[in-house]
């Protein structure tokens, strides 16, 4: 008898697909052999995504895991869309025959579709072929909570979320100012508005919701989801935390230049500032950081991208002659170094040098540092990033707050940087202090976590069973 396949479908954008994978693959190790994965490959639209893919795959393909990658016909994308979550929701919804016929021409027994949560139409595809379906989560519990509670919050409050008085309630967490909610929630007219709405309701039909957090860090909303109180008079779904799955790589043999430079720095002396693989600034932010960090007198590594290229989607390079103000590179050299390009992330977070980062607030970013222990200051920029940001500071108390200007592009004063990376590094700070000792504790909760024993062990060896069981009736 052929080994039962758990079939992934992810989204193509590196933090959605390395997730799903890595995710995957420890499913695999925890079934002994009992199961196999398929994953279905989406072709990514953009020839930047459709490399970078292709990169991942074959990696994983010369692992020697029992992992089969199944390429799905092109379809050809909408072209129509008002923003990113529209897109991808929509784009997915078009693989639906395929994915159909995918799964349907396997030759081994299906044991579970687990979905990307922009995949929820193919929760249609799951219940046609009697196959159990889950949906995982790339972000925090948070996000998940919010969404399942979206429908009803529809409803509750009938004008834009940032007109509303009061705050948003989220069960499990303290309460949302609307101006923490997430980009594609702030304009209830939009189309990637009801896309999330849509996702939120479907979440409530699936076997079980599997979120890359840890218990130890989101206990009260993991609670709240599991509980039911955000989607009430629907299902609950089954809540599986995973997190944080990581793939911490050995570093490489020849040291990146960033990592020799940190090699030199006194330890916890250096903020580093890192905006994700989307994240750039125009020359006018780019100089009140300058500024900014010059006049707060720390240390910093900063990873400096450019506005995209006509008809790109991803930074650019930096140009730091145009980004820059005149001189500052050679005023700064003995206390910093500005990154024009791609730098290794994990591993400078991995480094004793560096005490602080700035982050976009993805969520991947955010368990890197909290896998380090480094304590943020979130600079949020798109999707759910303003909403990581209020949980970071408010609910995990692992950030220092910095004031964003959401009406402005998200723009950030030099003042302002320049106090939060005083409050976030220096010594006598109460609010450094504070965020630097509860990382430590979440360094340790994250690691305790995916050991023998510990509770994302824990939740995947039930998830595995499940999994398992159903496969064998």
């Amino acid at each position: 008898m052929a080994t039962p396949t758990v079939v992934l479908l992810p989204v193509w954008a590196a933090g959605h697909l390395m997730s799903m994978l890595d995710a995957g693959k420890r499913l695999l190790a925890r079934s002994g052999g009992a199961l196999s994965l398929t994953v279905l490959v989406m072709q990514a639209p953009g020839e930047n995504h459709r490399s970078e893919v292709a990169a991942h795959i074959q990696r994983e393909e010369a692992s020697g895991l029992d992992i089969r990658f199944h390429h799905l016909p092109a379809v050809e994308p909408p072209t129509d869309c008002l923003g990113i979550e529209e897109f991808v929701s929509r784009f997915v919804q078009l693989h639906t025959a395929h994915v159909k016929a995918a799964i349907s021409g396997l030759a081994c027994p299906v044991a579970a579709l687990v979905l990307d949560f922009f995949c929820t139409t193919m929760l249609d595809v799951s219940r046609e072929l009697a196959v159990p379906a889950y949906v995982y989560i790339t972000a925090d519990a948070a996000f998940c909570a919010l969404l399942l509670r979206l429908p009803a919050l529809h409803e509750e409050v009938a004008v834009e979320f940032e007109e509303m008085e009061g705050m948003v309630d989220v069960p499990g967490l303290p309460p949302v100012p609307p101006s923490s909610l997430p980009v594609p929630v702030m304009d209830k007219k939009n189309h990637n508005y009801t896309w999330f709405m849509y996702h939120g309701r479907r979440f409530t039909e699936a076997k079980g919701v599997i979120i890359n957090t840890v218990t130890e860090l989101e206990q009260s909303v993991l609670a709240a989801i599991g509980d039911g109180r955000c989607a009430p008079g629907f299902p609950a779904p089954t809540v599986y935390p995973v997190g944080p799955v990581l793939s911490v790589t050995p570093p490489a043999e020849q040291p990146h230049e960033c990592v020799r430079w940190l090699d030199v720095q006194p330890p916890a002396s250096v903020v580093l500032l890192c905006f994700g693989s989307m994240g750039f600034f125009t020359a006018p932010q780019a100089h009140e950081m300058a500024h900014g960090l010059e006049r707060s007198g720390h240390r910093f590594l900063w990873v400096l991208r450019g506005p995209p290229a006509a008809g790109v989607r991803e930074p650019s390079d930096a140009n730091l002659g145009e980004l820059l103000p005149e001189g500052f590179v050679e005023r700064t050299k003995e206390k910093g170094l500005v990154w024009p390009t791609k730098a290794p992330q994990k591993e400078i977070l991995a480094h004793a040098a560096v005490g602080g980062f700035v982050t976009h607030g993805g969520w991947n970013s955010t368990l890197e540092s909290l896998w380090f222990g480094v304590p943020m200051v979130p600079w949020p920029l798109y999707a759910e990033q303003h909403l990581n940001a209020f949980t970071l500071v408010a609910y995990m108390g692992v950030a220092v707050a910095m004031e964003v200007d959401r009406k402005r592009n998200n723009f950030v004063a030099a003042s302002e940087l320049e106090r939060a990376v005083k409050a976030l590094m220096g010594r006598d700070s109460e609010e450094g202090k504070r965020a630097r000792e509860k990382a430590a504790e979440m360094k340790a909760a994250c690691r305790k976590a995916v050991e023998e024993g510990g509770s994302s062990y824990s939740a995947l060896g039930r998830l595995s069973e499940e999994i398992i069981k159903g496969a064998n009736k």
